[in-house]
């Protein structure tokens, strides 16, 4: 062979061998790249995505009309967004990369509409309600297309939990006062039984502990949070919390639960196991939106008035930061450790 051509093939070679490495060099430099903090801005469709240790904003992404919920992926690469929809419905999913910082995907859901509550499940399949069609749906990203469906039979079908291993699901039904509770021998298709469970007025917040054993359910209608047994679907216990509880989440550890109501401005911190209050910060500005960090020690609300978001020290119980993410902020994840 020609010494030209060798010494040719020998620079395609290492040429090669710098890509792949840039290539994995780029994999690894995303993975351990900081957390994100995401933010859904309804009235301006867009997601901020968020450094929340300097509270500050680093990018706005594009998504469908009035975004609510967003999970992200078990990788932290990609967000799953719903897009509620303003004055006229619904009917998409945003899928966002958020290396790229780019939708790279609107699926379609028509003819479902008002796509609300996300849940995503091991195996990276995305759950999601349909409030007008009363029903919960599954989109499979690597099919890309919707490969299951669910009806309630109850009305406005709105927050959706979903238990790890996919055999329990349980639905917060605004309009008939219920919490629907899936139960599957395996995962679905199929349902083995279908209880429909009578809750305070306007059930919307809902959340399952991390044991399994504890449904928490806030009414915006009484104000009031019911606790619902999973081993018999029976409401066990029903604590009046405020105004309006619109969101309830349990800490990771399982030992608090939180609770924000925009009504009267107020962060609720509860402990789990006696019920009892253990701080009420006055936050202001129509709190909603909850999200915690894995490690149970901050958590960051959504103030759609003021529009941004507050950062919640855990351990001292006090307001650490606040930044503005755009017009009226709602629905909240965390992306990476």
């Amino acid at each position: 062979m020609p010494t030209k051509h060798r010494s040719l093939i020998v620079c395609c070679f290492h040429l090669a061998c710098l890509t792949l490495l840039c290539s994995a060099s780029t994999l690894d430099t995303f993975a351990q790249a900081k957390p994100r903090l995401l933010a859904l801005n309804k009235q301006e469709s867009t997601l901020a995505i968020i450094d929340p240790q300097e509270m500050k904003v680093l990018a706005k992404v594009q998504t469908g009309d009035n975004p609510h919920e967003i999970v992200v992926s078990a990788d932290g690469r990609t967000a799953f967004v719903s897009n509620y929809g303003a004055q006229t419905p619904g009917s998409s999913l945003s899928v966002i990369d958020l290396e790229t910082r780019k939708e790279i995907r609107r699926v379609d859901l028509s003819p479902l509409f008002r796509p609300h509550g996300l849940v995503l499940a091991s195996g990276g399949k995305v759950y999601f309600t349909a409030e007008v069609n009363r029903l919960i749906g599954r989109y499979d990203p690597a099919a890309n297309k919707v490969d299951w469906l669910m009806g309630t039979g109850q009305n406005a079908t709105h927050m959706l939990v979903v238990a790890p291993d996919q055999k329990r699901m349980y639905t917060a039904n605004i309009a008939s006062d219920s919490v629907t509770a899936f139960e599957f021998q395996a995962q679905p298709p199929a349902p083995s039984k279908v209880t429909h469970i009578s809750v305070g007025k306007q059930p919307e917040a809902i959340d399952l502990s991390p044991d399994g054993k504890e449904l928490w359910v806030g009414q915006n209608g009484d104000g009031s949070i019911s606790i619902i047994d999973t081993a018999t679907n029976k409401v066990k216990e029903t604590l009046r919390i405020g105004e309006v509880p619109i969101r309830v989440k349990f800490t990771p550890d399982g030992k608090r639960v939180l609770v924000s109501d925009p009504k009267a401005g107020d962060f609720i911190v509860l402990d789990a196991a006696t019920r009892k209050e253990l701080k009420r910060l006055k936050i202001g500005n129509a709190p909603i939106g909850i999200v915690v960090t894995p490690d149970s020690k901050r958590a960051f609300i959504a103030t759609a008035e003021a529009n941004g978001v507050a950062a919640i020290d855990l351990e001292k119980m006090e307001i650490t930061g606040r930044v503005e993410t755009g017009q009226a902020p709602d629905g909240l994840a965390f992306a990476g450790n």
